[in-house]
């Protein structure tokens, strides 16, 4: 092959200076789930989606390792009792939840879903759940905290 997309593959019929110059970052893969399996992490995925649908905490625990770690925007928790208090919180915000997608194999699995809440409407939310001994050990919630940062602003504390 030859031409300016030449010295990179990616670059085909790109700018010539994207095709001189190596990719800044290379990506990094943590894990691609795998297609042929018996989809333990999804069938997980999708109860616990659905209980956060529902308002559900009690199912939400019952999918949740003892020690299930928790990541989000606002901080890690650690445990049964402050992954309880914090879907607890989140259910009380809730309107509605429309669930967009769920994804899995054996060991992860990720859902997307909106979420209408009180104080902002619309809110895209990612989840990337790591399953272990068939209950969640992990999850990375993913979302924009600025609109719900900006509300609570405006809400004078009790």
């Amino acid at each position: 092959m030859s031409g300016p997309g030449s010295a990179n593959p990616y670059c085909q019929n790109l700018s010539l200076a994207c095709a001189r110059s190596p990719l800044s970052a290379p990506i990094t893969e943590r894990k691609i789930m795998n297609t042929q399996n018996s989809g333990n992490a999804w069938r997980i995925a999708k109860t616990y989606v659905e209980a956060i649908a529902r308002k559900d905490v009690d199912t939400i625990i019952s999918v949740a390792a003892d020690d299930v770690v928790c990541t989000s925007p606002r901080g890690r928790i650690v445990g049964t009792q402050t992954f309880r208090e914090f879907h607890g919180g989140f259910a009380r915000m809730l309107r509605k939840v429309t669930i967009l997608a769920i994804h899995g194999d054996d060991e992860q699995a990720v859902v997307v879903y909106n979420a209408d809440t009180h104080p902002v409407a619309n809110a895209i939310c990612a989840e990337l759940l790591t399953v272990r001994n068939g209950r969640i050990a992990s999850t990375e919630v993913i979302y924009d905290a600025t609109p719900f940062s900006a509300y609570a602003a405006t809400v004078q504390p009790h």
